[in-house]
């Protein structure tokens, strides 16, 4: 069964940087869209960013502009690099395939920015 572990989230001051990262067990990655999906308390699961196979990226309009999803398929990893970080971006952040069915989720990292 595929798992995925997400890393990288923090407190981190508005206007700061994160860059999170997912690995996923499995060789997943290299046909799969993988994106980034964040959950703020009280609050639905919102998608963020994906990427496709071969690199294509989308992002949503929340996000563009600030954030940077890349991928790594050798190492079966995902990363999203957030700039200019907002309140508002306070969540907890999962990835999975972008397409479905999708995995099981993770447990997620947790991203807190304070004003």
């Amino acid at each position: 069964q595929v798992q995925l572990v997400e890393s990288g989230g923090g407190l981190v001051q508005a206007g700061g940087s994160l860059t999170l990262s997912c690995v996923a067990s499995g060789s997943i990655f290299n046909s799969n869209a993988m994106g980034w999906w964040r959950q703020a308390p009280g609050k639905q699961r919102e998608w963020v960013a994906s990427i496709r196979s071969i690199g294509t990226t989308i992002y949503g309009d929340s996000v563009k502009g600030r954030f940077t999803i890349s991928r790594d398929n050798a190492r079966n990893t995902v990363a999203l690099q957030m700039n200019s970080l907002k309140p508002a971006d306070t969540a907890v952040y999962y990835c999975n395939k972008a397409g479905l069915p999708q995995f099981p989720w993770g447990q997620g990292t947790q991203v807190t920015v304070s004003s």
